[in-house]
């Protein structure tokens, strides 16, 4: 009975409707918090922070910014990849013109970069959805890659036709380049990460996603309600777009240090997406819970099988990996469509009425 609403009274209308309603919910989310915040950068090792838990923060960013589209919206893309690469290149940009200004603000304001971008690749959505829209959003992805590649001048002329990312300090901390620490990079990225989470949460349960979710579930019905389906759509483009650039800029300033136009191919757009759809359409905890398991899968079939005294060779852990997340997509779209979102959600309700069945 320790997850139960029982003696828990609700007398406001605020309290009926909040995102968390049970107090259980509130602890668990702050105890989350304590552990990011403090007890992984105390305990957890460089690699832990650099190779394990940035790149899963950036990830999950990414899988929110498609989920926002895809799972609340029910706009196809396949594009992710493209946008975030927009936020990457945006970002260096600004830093290399202005190099005066916080580094923190250059990555908020490449998202807005990658948002017109969007909205500008958003245009046919309100003519073309389902089939013809994923494959406009991916003629989007080869334009932006083709880009990427063929304009130089979003690079600097660097010769290799690669960014460097020049060491850019926070309160005299170096936050990117090579003098940054791990410890330190970990704290920019999540903490970009819990406040946009922050807000796609007040989107979504509020009268934008409450708009996004109508449009998704039949746009002719929400156009007869009033909804204006042009705004909307290319609202969730540009909400959408915004989170990729961030997501591309935090990859790119810190964790990659660096990037080229390959890092931002199609492939990483359908990485994306197999975490969307894995962790659970609609739903921002499911974008985590895809990043976290897609992530830290090669990394336990990698080290798993020789502490067992099976040796594996890397190319072997890379074709494994394909074969199982090929696997579990089959598996989830067959017997539970909502992904891992929806299995735990499962598990609350569950432990809510324990330990009667029902």
């Amino acid at each position: 009975m320790f997850y139960s609403e029982a003696g828990q009274f609700k007398s406001t209308y605020e309290a009926d409707a909040a995102v968390f309603p049970l107090r259980q919910d509130r602890i668990g989310i702050a105890v989350i918090l304590v552990l990011a915040f403090v007890v992984i950068p105390l305990t957890g090792s460089n690699f832990v922070l650099s190779s394990v838990m940035i790149p899963i923060l950036v990830f999950s960013l990414a899988a929110i910014a498609l989920n926002i589209l895809t799972g609340y919206t029910g706009l196809i893309s396949l594009g992710t990849a493209g946008f975030m690469g927009v936020g990457g290149y945006a970002c260096y940009k600004l830093t290399s013109v202005f190099p005066g200004i916080n580094i923190v603000v250059h990555i908020a304001l490449s998202g807005f970069f990658a948002a017109g971008v969007g909205v500008l690749f958003g245009l046919p959505s309100l003519r073309i959805k389902g089939f013809y829209l994923a494959v406009a959003t991916l003629a989007a992805q080869f334009f932006l890659s083709w880009f990427f590649i063929r304009v130089p001048w979003i690079y600097n002329y660097n010769v290799s036709g690669a960014i460097e990312v020049p060491t850019r300090s926070l309160f005299g901390v170096p936050v990117t380049g090579a003098t940054a620490t791990e410890t330190t990079r970990y704290f920019v990225v999540l903490g970009f990460v819990v406040v946009m989470t922050w807000i796609a949460s007040n989107l979504v349960h509020g009268r934008i996603g409450r708009m996004w979710m109508a449009v998704r579930d039949m746009d002719l019905a929400a156009e007869l309600t009033g909804i204006r389906l042009l705004p909307t759509k290319l609202l969730a483009f540009a909400t959408s777009s915004f989170y990729c650039g961030v997501a591309g800029a935090l990859l790119v300033f810190l964790w990659y240090g660096g990037a080229e136009p390959a890092v931002f191919d199609v492939n990483l757009s359908f990485f994306i997406l197999f975490m969307v759809i894995i962790g659970g359409l609609g739903s921002l905890t499911g974008s985590f819970f895809g990043a976290a398991l897609i992530f830290i899968m090669p990394i336990v079939l990698r080290y798993l099988p020789p502490k067992l005294g099976i040796p594996v060779h890397p190319a072997t852990v890379e074709h494994i990996q394909y074969m199982v997340i090929g696997a579990l997509i089959i598996l989830f779209l067959i017997a539970e469509p909502a992904g891992l979102a929806r299995l735990w959600q499962i598990g609350k309700q569950k432990l809510r009425v324990w330990p009667f069945p029902y």
